[in-house]
């Protein structure tokens, strides 16, 4: 290669501006140890002052060590080193290679094209070149295109190798907890037995719950801590014990690894620069997938199934994810489709929450076409709930076995991870016991310290002992001989269990999922036909009649208007309701008869009356039942209505009245009459 000579490009112009000696490592580590090459590009500022430059002139740019030269962001040095030639400050611009300004070819041509704008050299080992001459601008693309390439293969090597490994099983990988590596560097289960019943627990409270909000809400109640190793610089591969959060525990129930499986390639780089919204890559898109390569904590089964029991609680496709179980009286919540167009139908609640009811408005919402049906749903519910009882009579004993083998389970779970961390601390305490007795009494320098540590260990302990009474005090260990027997008694008994108090709906609805898979709902003339898809493929079709409008479902029978318009002649309202609540009619609403419910079915009827409550409505004439009015007794006696009213409360006169304040109604025969006159 022919070197180009300094005089003949090397004017005092070039002199007269700054010299830019640029310094840059592609990494830390290379900064650290690779000091050779370091100290070849500082050594730079010589040749610069044996070119004529003062060392006044001479700038020296290392902003960027430890930066790659792939792309300028984030290089602040390399950006000012631009500035400066753009502003036509600097005379020269010295690097050990052009790999050391740039490595990609958009930033080295901008900078040859504004170095020969503004008649600045790029000198380097090989020698001065001028961009604004053709031949060496030439040389110098070439240059940055075989810089850029270097860049490519070292990265092809290094990813082969990368491969290579993986494929064989032995890239060393970051290992979640409760999976390390062993000397030789295969993958193992944890040693430690508290932080292999911690994951175990995840994964067994997610088989029977079905979601992975349960694990975190289970994990919250009986108040446990999960394991973290530490990856932070000086606390590498360090156990922590930690709460347990939502994103942990998906985390966890993705990761093919606790399933015995090597994987590569599950996260690509293009995700990881633009992340796509809470989307998972399926195992057949995984370029490395090594089945039963180490121990695991399930089975590749158990991670399939959990795989799909995780995607079936997403709801971000309502029309295709049912969705995990929620709270609500809804039992058939993300199980209901409609009959009519095939989606999936929404729940909605009536009556403060109480009532449900199933509507299918996708279409609505999304196309603006007409809703397709809509209606109540406790009698849907109702139904469904009486066709699962029936299928699950001849399973109640292992349903009862089943459920008694969950509860000494989860107690001894329980239990078991109680003991382990209890276990723990008393090492700990133990350990800083041992580290204060080990100290001389007279160094009180070290012994305060080391005594406050043992004290700190002595009450976490106690407390950790407190929370396990606390914790493990509702469970009742072990169960005795006649609690087994009742919960097997309780458990023959599936509809009484299913209609106790103390089952919640969500437990009602995780139920009802492990028989029926979906549940079709169609409105018809009839009524309601309800169609029932078992998780064997089995089919079964119901009938409920259709749920009553308010207005006739409140609607007044027919006989009773009847039997109040017989008795209307001759009887009062307060004494119309006593009959009716005697022959056993009730309203509308469930209540008993009284005198303003009777009325107010008159009045809406118009069903006259001859025996009214009220004296303005009577005059001085006789009611149907042969009472008069305070106002027709004084009128035949020829008193004041206030001497009539006198002889009623003192009981001188028959009379009866329908509430503490209203109207006397008197009954007054002819020796009554006479009676009275001859007194007064």
């Amino acid at each position: 290669m022919a070197i180009s000579q300094p005089g003949a490009k090397l004017q005092n112009q070039h002199i007269e501006r700054l010299a830019l000696v640029y310094v840059r490592q592609s990494t830390l580590q290379q900064v650290r140890h690779h000091t050779g090459s370091s100290r070849r590009q500082y050594d730079l500022v010589e040749r610069a002052v044996s070119l004529g430059w003062s060392r006044e002139r001479i700038q020296v740019v290392d902003q960027d060590q430890g930066q790659s030269g792939a792309s300028s962001e984030q290089r602040d040095g390399f950006q000012w080193l631009v500035a400066q030639v753009g502003m036509g400050q600097a005379g020269a611009i010295l690097s050990l290679e052009a790999s050391r300004l740039a490595r990609s070819c958009s930033d080295w041509y901008r900078l040859l094209e504004i170095c020969a704008l503004t008649g600045t050299l790029v000198i380097d080992e090989d020698g001065i070149f001028d961009p604004q001459d053709y031949n060496d601008r030439l040389l110098l693309g070439f240059r940055g295109v075989m810089s850029e390439a270097e860049l490519y293969w070292l990265r092809q090597r290094m990813y082969g190798g990368t491969i290579a490994k993986a494929q064989q099983g032995k890239l060393r990988l970051r290992l979640p907890a409760g999976l390390i590596h062993d000397p030789a560097g295969r993958i193992v289960l944890d040693p430690d037995e508290q932080v292999q019943q911690a994951v175990r627990l995840v994964f067994e409270v997610f088989e029977h719950q079905g979601s992975a909000m349960a694990v975190l809400r289970h994990f919250k109640r009986h108040d446990l801590c999960f394991p973290k190793r530490c990856w932070d610089h000086g606390r590498q591969g360090e156990l922590e014990w930690t709460l347990l959060q939502h994103g942990r525990v998906l985390s966890i129930l993705h990761n093919p690894l606790y399933a015995g499986a090597y994987v590569y390639g599950r996260h690509s780089a293009k995700a990881r620069e633009a992340p796509q919204p809470k989307a998972q890559a399926k195992a057949a898109d995984w370029p490395i997938l090594l089945h039963d390569a180490h121990p695991g904590y399930i089975s590749w089964a158990h991670y399939l199934r959990n795989q799909e029991r995780l995607d079936s609680n997403r709801t971000s496709d309502f029309d295709r994810h049912a969705g995990a179980v929620r709270e609500g009286a809804a039992l058939l919540q993300g199980m209901v489709i409609c009959g009519k167009c095939g989606r999936r139908m929404q729940v909605a609640y009536q009556g403060k929450g109480k009532t449900p009811a199933y509507e299918c408005n996708v279409a609505h919402l999304h196309l603006a076409y007409n809703r397709c049906q809509a209606f109540r749903g406790d009698g849907v519910d109702a139904a469904v709930a009486k066709a699962f009882l029936a299928a699950l009579q001849p399973a109640q004993l292992e349903v009862s076995l089943a459920a008694l083998a969950h509860l000494e389970t989860q107690a001894k779970q329980l239990e078991q991870q109680w003991h382990l961390q209890l276990e723990r601390a008393q090492y700990e305490a133990e350990l800083a016991r041992r580290r204060f007795m080990a100290v001389e009494p007279e160094n009180r320098l070290v012994a305060r310290n080391l005594e406050k540590d043992w004290n700190e260990k002595l009450q976490l302990l106690a407390k950790l002992e407190q929370r396990r009474d606390d914790a493990l005090h509702s469970l009742a260990l072990p169960l005795s001989a006649e609690e087994r027997q009742k919960i097997v008694d309780l458990a023959t008994d599936v509809p009484s269990l299913w209609q106790a108090a103390s089952t919640k709906q969500t437990e009602r609805k995780q139920l009802l999922r492990f028989l029926i898979r979906d549940v079709t709902l169609t409105l018809s003339e009839q009524g309601i036909d309800i169609g029932i898809r078992w998780q064997s493929g089995a089919l079964s079709q119901l009938a409920v009649p259709r749920p009553l409008r308010s207005c006739d479902k409140y609607r007044t029978d027919p006989r009773v208007v009847e039997r109040i318009r017989e008795l209307a002649p001759s009887h009062c309202d307060r004494r119309i309701a006593e009959i009716l609540t005697t022959e056993g009619w009730l309203t509308s609403r469930g209540t008993p008869f009284n005198d303003n419910k009777v009325n107010a079915i008159r009045y809406s009827r118009k069903i006259a009356t001859s025996c009214p409550s009220r004296v303005f409505n009577a005059g001085t004439e006789q009611r149907g039942d042969g009472r008069y009015s305070t106002t027709a007794v004084a009128a035949r006696l020829k008193l004041h209505r206030s001497t009539v009213a006198q002889w009623c409360r003192s009981g001188r006169l028959n009379a009866i009245r329908d509430s503490p304040r209203g109207s006397y109604w008197i009954t007054l025969t002819q020796e009554d009459t006479n009676r009275l006159r001859k007194t007064v």
